[in-house]
């Protein structure tokens, strides 16, 4: 049976999909600086209006953006709860990989100070 990780939310995986893609990822540091509407955010890519929603509704799905309604724009807001899990599961191998240098630190040291004793 596959032991399912303590920090896993249900989507989790959608998160990562989204943040796998550098034009979402783009998005994202955009509407962090505030609210936009398609076209802003459309202006630095090299991509249609159509391709840049695209990229916002895998966005929404993932729960990392949501779209309001304001007369005939509707801009989209960063929604960053859902990345507090995507940084807690990646703080876990943070955790794991510091742990292995001071390991191999201490390695070091020792085949270190053997070598001055010889």
């Amino acid at each position: 049976m596959e032991q399912q990780h303590p920090i896993e939310s249900p989507n989790l995986d959608a998160v990562f999909a989204a943040l796998a893609d550098p034009t979402r990822r783009g998005i994202l540091n955009r509407l962090a600086q505030g609210e936009a509407a398609v076209t802003e955010l459309a202006e630095p890519f090299a991509m249609s209006q159509p391709a840049i929603s695209k990229h916002l509704k895998v966005l929404e799905r993932a729960g990392l953006v949501e779209r309001a309604i304001d007369r005939q724009r509707r801009p989209a807001r960063l929604k960053a709860v859902p990345l507090r899990a995507a940084v807690q599961y990646l703080e876990e191998f943070q955790r794991f990989w510091s742990g292995s240098f001071t390991q191999l630190d201490d390695v070091l040291n020792d085949l270190k100070q053997q070598t001055e004793k010889d």
